[in-house]
């Protein structure tokens, strides 16, 4: 039986934040994994280059059933303090589009960041230590298949339902539901969408496109790469919207997000007569996306002999083309579990269980969940930040 002062059950980015924090106040911490690897999804983030955070983070970014409920923790440790700790280990980043950050070198190097801070509050990292049972009576007592921790505190980290080749399990829900907390739907999040029927048989030939698009979804639009797919689409338009997407809404994709389509194609009807309505498409778009939506949804005539409502179709499937997915790529792809422990349960300042004292949750198991961006690192940071500091 190992006693310590807290225990910390996940070595991701909220669990290893978490335990730097505590260790660094002079509190005993062991982080305990049941995986070999410590941050195994920080290593694989943003193309192996980890985009850590976004200069753009706001509440406004992030869902959940309570939109307030982020304020605190992002407040207490904004992406402005986490940079701080990526200039002071020196590490070299840069900006891309819409605010990210990402390293210039590998994402081991935030991974290494964090066990440097855990290494300076001398956690206690145990990886490998298959959890067998979890109770609390005056202590919260974790059995694993290689022994046995008691301690006054206890935070849960180990993440949501995604990615589950990566070690992604519900351990974190069902020891909620355990404590008696409750737990919201959950959902697959930045994922990609599939179709079917006469829908994906053509979308599977254009399969591999990628363009600039913009994607709406109701008041919500994302403006970024458009992927097809031998399933559907993907690419950071689809994930961004992907997590306001329900089952049987329509999206809409816009392809010319520059442009007022009816204008683009009066004005080719004008200067270029004899064109097929095909040609033109293709000088606005990828050619064998072109000749897909002509062939799947328009007419083909000379632009001389378009009329005024072949015109209008055509420029509405530019504009706002409407689509209807059958469902998503699920929690193998996707990068972000929606939904999880209900912020209700919790304490928006320290992450403590309002019913359970002495539990913190931080991270993804907690219904906040952010855009694509760095959005759901940054709130690792910051809940587990948090908690570190009231453990």
């Amino acid at each position: 039986m190992f006693e310590t002062e807290i225990i910390v059950i996940g070595a991701g980015a909220a669990g290893l934040m978490c335990a730097a924090a505590a260790g660094q106040r002079g509190r005993r911490v062991v982080v305990v994994d049941h995986v070999g690897q410590a941050g195994s999804k920080i290593l694989i983030s943003g193309g192996g280059r980890c985009n850590f955070t976004n200069l753009g983070v706001a509440p406004d970014r992030y869902l959940s059933a309570n939109p307030h409920f982020v304020k605190s923790a992002l407040k207490q440790f904004s992406q402005t303090d986490f940079i701080d700790m990526v200039r002071r280990h020196r590490i070299a980043f840069h900006e891309r589009r819409w605010g990210k950050l990402f390293c210039d070198g590998s994402a081991r190097a935030i991974l290494d960041m964090l066990l440097d801070e855990c290494a300076v509050g001398r956690v206690d990292i145990r990886l490998g230590h298959r959890v067998t049972g979890l109770s609390k009576s005056d202590r919260f007592r974790l059995d694993t298949d290689r022994g046995s921790f008691v301690a006054p505190r206890l935070v849960l980290a180990t993440g949501g339902l995604s990615i589950p080749k990566m070690g992604a399990t519900g351990f974190a829900l069902d020891a909620a539901r355990r404590f008696g907390l409750a737990v919201t739907e959950t959902r697959p999040g930045l994922v990609p969408l599939r179709f079917g029927g006469d829908e994906l048989a053509w979308l599977r030939a254009l399969s591999g496109i990628s363009l600039e698009a913009e994607i709406s979804l109701g008041k919500r639009r994302f403006r970024e790469a458009l992927l097809f797919t031998h399933r559907g689409l993907s690419g950071p338009a689809i994930l961004q919207i992907s997590n306001y997407w329900r089952s049987g809404q329509a999206i809409s994709v816009n392809l010319l997000p520059d442009d007022d389509a009816i204008a683009v194609l009066a004005e080719r009807k004008a200067s270029r007569p004899k064109a097929e309505l095909k040609t033109i498409l293709s000088e606005l778009l990828p050619a064998r996306l072109a000749h897909g939506l002509v062939d799947s949804h328009l007419p083909n005539p000379t632009m001389a002999n378009l009329s005024k409502g072949q015109l209008a179709q055509a420029a509405a499937l530019l504009n706002g083309w409407t689509l209807v997915p059958t469902g998503s790529e699920g929690y193998g792809i996707a990068e972000v579990t929606l939904g999880g422990i209900d912020t209700d349960e919790l304490s928006s300042k320290t992450l403590e269980a309002k019913k359970v004292p002495g539990l913190h949750v931080v991270g993804e198991a907690v219904d906040v969940t952010g855009w694509l961006g760095g959005y759901n690192f940054q709130w690792a940071w910051s809940s587990g930040w948090c908690a570190g500091q009231a453990v």
